[in-house]
Protein backbone atom coordinates (compact mmCIF):
# COMPACT_ATOMS: atom_id res chain seq x y z
CA UNK A 1 0.00 0.00 0.00
CA UNK A 2 2.53 2.13 0.96
CA UNK A 3 4.63 1.96 -2.69
CA UNK A 4 1.01 2.51 -4.04
CA UNK A 5 0.76 5.59 -2.32
CA UNK A 6 4.48 6.84 -2.97
CA UNK A 7 4.06 5.86 -6.83
CA UNK A 8 1.02 7.80 -7.10
CA UNK A 9 2.90 11.13 -5.41
CA UNK A 10 5.73 10.33 -8.12
CA UNK A 11 3.78 10.50 -10.78
CA UNK A 12 1.52 13.30 -9.35
CA UNK A 13 4.73 15.52 -9.13
CA UNK A 14 5.84 14.38 -12.38
CA UNK A 15 2.56 16.28 -13.85
CA UNK A 16 3.10 19.05 -12.19
CA UNK A 17 6.17 19.77 -13.38
CA UNK A 18 5.48 19.03 -16.66
CA UNK A 19 2.54 21.55 -16.64
CA UNK A 20 4.56 23.90 -14.89
CA UNK A 21 7.44 23.77 -17.37
CA UNK A 22 7.56 26.36 -19.94
CA UNK A 23 6.91 25.87 -23.37
CA UNK A 24 10.00 25.92 -26.01
CA UNK A 25 10.00 28.53 -28.40
CA UNK A 26 9.39 26.00 -31.08
CA UNK A 27 6.36 24.61 -29.21
CA UNK A 28 4.36 27.97 -29.71
CA UNK A 29 5.21 27.94 -33.43
CA UNK A 30 2.64 27.62 -35.96
CA UNK A 31 2.52 27.77 -39.52
CA UNK A 32 2.64 30.57 -41.25
CA UNK A 33 4.25 32.60 -38.28
CA UNK A 34 6.77 35.23 -39.86
CA UNK A 35 10.03 35.17 -37.90
CA UNK A 36 13.02 37.37 -37.81
CA UNK A 37 16.65 38.04 -37.14
CA UNK A 38 19.65 39.67 -37.49
CA UNK A 39 21.46 37.96 -40.45
CA UNK A 40 24.69 37.32 -40.36
CA UNK A 41 25.07 38.21 -43.99
CA UNK A 42 27.15 40.65 -46.22
CA UNK A 43 24.62 42.93 -46.92
CA UNK A 44 22.77 42.59 -43.14
CA UNK A 45 24.28 45.67 -42.04
CA UNK A 46 23.42 48.11 -45.17
CA UNK A 47 20.08 46.47 -44.09
CA UNK A 48 20.22 47.52 -40.81
CA UNK A 49 21.71 51.03 -41.63
CA UNK A 50 19.27 51.88 -44.38
CA UNK A 51 16.08 50.69 -42.17
CA UNK A 52 17.04 52.14 -38.49
CA UNK A 53 16.05 49.10 -37.54
CA UNK A 54 18.04 45.25 -36.08
CA UNK A 55 15.99 43.11 -38.28
CA UNK A 56 17.65 41.82 -41.06
CA UNK A 57 16.24 38.89 -42.33
CA UNK A 58 12.37 36.98 -42.49
CA UNK A 59 11.12 33.64 -42.82
CA UNK A 60 7.77 31.84 -42.60
CA UNK A 61 7.24 28.90 -40.68
CA UNK A 62 6.04 25.86 -41.61
CA UNK A 63 5.46 23.02 -38.66
CA UNK A 64 5.12 19.23 -39.91
CA UNK A 65 5.32 16.14 -38.09
CA UNK A 66 8.68 15.50 -38.90
CA UNK A 67 9.86 18.64 -37.61
CA UNK A 68 9.33 22.45 -37.85
CA UNK A 69 11.34 24.53 -40.93
CA UNK A 70 11.56 28.09 -42.42
CA UNK A 71 10.82 29.07 -45.95
CA UNK A 72 13.12 31.54 -46.76
CA UNK A 73 14.50 33.34 -49.48
CA UNK A 74 18.51 33.25 -49.60
CA UNK A 75 21.01 32.26 -51.96
CA UNK A 76 18.13 29.60 -53.23
CA UNK A 77 15.05 30.01 -51.95
CA UNK A 78 15.46 27.08 -49.67
CA UNK A 79 13.09 25.40 -47.34
CA UNK A 80 15.72 24.64 -43.65
CA UNK A 81 15.12 23.48 -40.28
CA UNK A 82 13.93 26.12 -37.51
CA UNK A 83 16.90 25.67 -35.05
CA UNK A 84 19.63 26.07 -37.98
CA UNK A 85 17.70 28.99 -39.00
CA UNK A 86 17.42 30.66 -35.41
CA UNK A 87 21.03 29.85 -35.19
CA UNK A 88 22.17 31.67 -37.79
CA UNK A 89 20.83 35.00 -36.46
CA UNK A 90 23.17 37.16 -34.07
CA UNK A 91 23.12 35.91 -30.55
CA UNK A 92 20.53 33.65 -31.47
CA UNK A 93 17.74 36.83 -30.87
CA UNK A 94 14.30 35.84 -32.69
CA UNK A 95 11.12 38.17 -33.24
CA UNK A 96 8.08 35.60 -33.97
CA UNK A 97 4.85 37.33 -35.27
CA UNK A 98 1.50 35.88 -36.33
CA UNK A 99 -1.53 37.01 -38.67
CA UNK A 100 -3.89 36.01 -36.07
CA UNK A 101 -6.66 37.22 -37.72
CA UNK A 102 -6.50 34.91 -40.47
CA UNK A 103 -7.45 31.40 -40.06
CA UNK A 104 -5.49 28.26 -40.42
CA UNK A 105 -5.89 27.46 -43.60
CA UNK A 106 -5.10 30.58 -45.03
CA UNK A 107 -1.64 30.45 -43.08
CA UNK A 108 -1.31 27.14 -44.94
CA UNK A 109 -1.75 28.26 -48.16
CA UNK A 110 0.64 31.19 -47.86
CA UNK A 111 3.71 28.74 -46.30
CA UNK A 112 2.57 26.48 -49.50
CA UNK A 113 2.72 29.78 -52.10
CA UNK A 114 6.26 30.40 -50.51
CA UNK A 115 7.74 26.95 -51.14
CA UNK A 116 6.32 27.30 -55.22
CA UNK A 117 9.50 29.96 -55.20
CA UNK A 118 11.81 26.96 -53.59
CA UNK A 119 14.75 26.93 -56.22
CA UNK A 120 14.35 30.53 -57.28
CA UNK A 121 18.22 32.53 -57.31
CA UNK A 122 18.12 35.73 -54.57
CA UNK A 123 17.27 39.13 -55.71
CA UNK A 124 20.31 41.52 -54.62
CA UNK A 125 18.63 44.52 -56.97
CA UNK A 126 15.78 44.12 -54.98
CA UNK A 127 13.12 44.03 -57.81
CA UNK A 128 9.54 42.95 -57.88
CA UNK A 129 9.56 40.63 -60.35
CA UNK A 130 9.04 36.77 -59.85
CA UNK A 131 12.18 35.41 -61.33
CA UNK A 132 14.42 36.00 -58.37
CA UNK A 133 13.43 36.67 -54.76
CA UNK A 134 14.19 38.10 -51.54
CA UNK A 135 13.29 37.81 -48.32
CA UNK A 136 10.49 40.15 -47.23
CA UNK A 137 9.31 39.73 -50.73
CA UNK A 138 8.75 36.28 -50.27
CA UNK A 139 6.99 36.94 -47.40
CA UNK A 140 4.85 39.60 -48.70
CA UNK A 141 3.63 37.97 -51.97
CA UNK A 142 2.97 34.59 -50.23
CA UNK A 143 0.40 36.48 -48.09
CA UNK A 144 -0.86 38.64 -51.07
CA UNK A 145 -1.45 35.57 -53.47
CA UNK A 146 -2.75 32.94 -50.46
CA UNK A 147 -5.14 35.41 -48.28
CA UNK A 148 -5.17 38.76 -50.37
CA UNK A 149 -3.45 40.60 -47.91
CA UNK A 150 -0.28 42.51 -48.29
CA UNK A 151 1.37 43.05 -44.88
CA UNK A 152 3.77 45.86 -44.50
CA UNK A 153 4.00 49.06 -46.32
CA UNK A 154 5.99 49.19 -50.04
CA UNK A 155 8.60 51.89 -49.51
CA UNK A 156 11.01 53.94 -52.37
CA UNK A 157 14.47 52.80 -52.22
CA UNK A 158 15.26 56.63 -52.08
CA UNK A 159 12.81 57.22 -48.86
CA UNK A 160 15.48 55.23 -46.61
CA UNK A 161 18.44 56.15 -45.08
CA UNK A 162 20.29 54.93 -48.30
CA UNK A 163 23.55 57.86 -47.50
CA UNK A 164 24.94 55.90 -44.88
CA UNK A 165 25.42 52.71 -47.95
CA UNK A 166 27.44 55.26 -50.35
CA UNK A 167 29.81 53.00 -52.77
CA UNK A 168 28.24 49.92 -52.14
CA UNK A 169 24.85 50.88 -53.46
CA UNK A 170 26.47 52.37 -56.70
CA UNK A 171 28.36 49.56 -56.79
CA UNK A 172 25.32 46.98 -56.53
CA UNK A 173 23.41 49.31 -59.65
CA UNK A 174 26.26 49.60 -61.57
CA UNK A 175 26.39 53.06 -60.35
CA UNK A 176 23.08 54.94 -61.58
CA UNK A 177 20.73 53.98 -57.94
CA UNK A 178 17.18 53.67 -58.96
CA UNK A 179 16.05 55.90 -55.97
CA UNK A 180 11.89 55.01 -57.04
CA UNK A 181 12.73 51.41 -56.77
CA UNK A 182 10.10 50.18 -54.58
CA UNK A 183 10.71 47.63 -52.36
CA UNK A 184 8.94 45.58 -49.13
CA UNK A 185 11.93 45.75 -45.88
CA UNK A 186 11.50 43.15 -42.91
CA UNK A 187 11.73 46.07 -40.85
CA UNK A 188 8.16 47.81 -42.74
CA UNK A 189 7.12 43.78 -42.28
CA UNK A 190 7.50 43.63 -38.98
CA UNK A 191 6.03 47.32 -37.84
CA UNK A 192 2.77 45.87 -39.51
CA UNK A 193 -0.07 46.01 -36.22
CA UNK A 194 -1.85 43.28 -37.72
CA UNK A 195 0.91 41.30 -36.75
CA UNK A 196 0.64 39.61 -33.29
CA UNK A 197 4.02 39.73 -31.25
CA UNK A 198 4.45 35.61 -30.31
CA UNK A 199 8.05 36.14 -29.12
CA UNK A 200 10.64 38.90 -28.97
CA UNK A 201 14.02 39.26 -27.78
CA UNK A 202 14.46 42.64 -29.72
CA UNK A 203 13.29 45.17 -26.79
CA UNK A 204 13.91 48.14 -29.37
CA UNK A 205 11.08 46.05 -31.84
CA UNK A 206 7.46 46.85 -30.90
Amino acid sequence: MRWLMLSLLSLSLLAHTAAAAPQSLEGKLKTGDLVFHTSRSQQSAAIRAATNSPLSHVGLVEVTPSGVFVVEAVQPVKRVPFARWKARGVNGRILVLRPEQLPEEKRSAAVAEAKRHLGKPYDWRFGWGDEAMYCSELARKAYSAAAGVDFGKMERLGTLDVKKLGPALRERYGGKVPLDLELITPASLAADERLTVVHSDFQEVR
